[in-house]
């Protein structure tokens, strides 16, 4: 392991989002960048992710996104949608939409937080993203999402149950439970993100806003 600089300052990052919001996709693409920056800089960066539904109780038979978008929202909607994927190009990212499948993504959490336990976590979510955005893969599919996790390198649990396995009563529990304590917390749109010591930062925010904010995470810390 690289040994750290005597004045690295570990700087921690709960972000809430979800994989089927764009906004989360943008926001988490810009943080992943400036937190790189950081970490070049000599100063580890934690993350933890909340989870977050769109839309709680959504089904996971998956249908074309964008029909169903013009069913729920109007035409507008769809126009919208496809001008903002023009807009995220300039950001790298590649938003095909025309193939996006709409799903409920509560397996997609419980799949990050086996992610999680195993040290994989923004792996898993930045795989997510890519499946939905740019693959057109129907991320709600319990067999989609182990070919995800083996690409993000996560593997079976100590059960020998694979990462895309059902969940369990006590995983559905407890995930639930955080779905609730994450809204309880005032999230009622994402991305937000929470950077030690400082106010939550919601939205899509610049890549040089966010990295203002881990350096002045850094500072703090410093000065305590």
């Amino acid at each position: 392991m690289e040994k750290q600089p005597p004045t690295a300052t570990t700087v921690r990052v709960r972000i809430a989002l979800d994989v089927i919001c764009v906004h989360s996709y943008l926001g988490y693409t810009r943080f992943t960048r400036a937190a790189d920056r950081l970490r070049a800089e000599g100063h580890p960066v934690q993350v933890e992710f909340l989870p977050f539904e769109l839309a709680p109780g959504a089904g996971t038979e998956g249908q074309p996104l964008l029909p169903v978008l013009e069913r729920v929202f109007g035409p507008q909607a769809v126009r919208q949608t496809l001008q903002f994927a023009e807009q995220a190009g300039a950001d790298g990212l590649e938003l095909r939409y025309e193939h996006a499948v709409a799903t409920g993504t509560f397996e997609a959490h419980l799949l990050i937080a086996r992610a999680a336990r195993q040290g994989r976590a923004e792996q898993m979510v930045e795989r997510l993203f890519r499946a939905h955005f740019t693959d057109g893969l129907h991320i709600g599919d319990r067999a989609t999402l182990a070919r995800l996790a083996e690409e993000a390198g996560v593997t079976a649990d100590d059960s020998g149950s694979g990462p895309a396995a059902p969940a369990t009563a006590g995983e559905t529990e407890r995930l639930q439970a955080e779905l609730d304590r994450v809204r309880g917390l005032g999230v009622s749109g994402v991305p937000v993100f929470f950077i030690d010591g400082l106010r939550p930062l919601t939205g899509s925010q610049p890549e040089a806003t966010l990295l203002a904010a881990l350096r002045e995470a850094v500072s703090s810390a410093s000065e305590t």
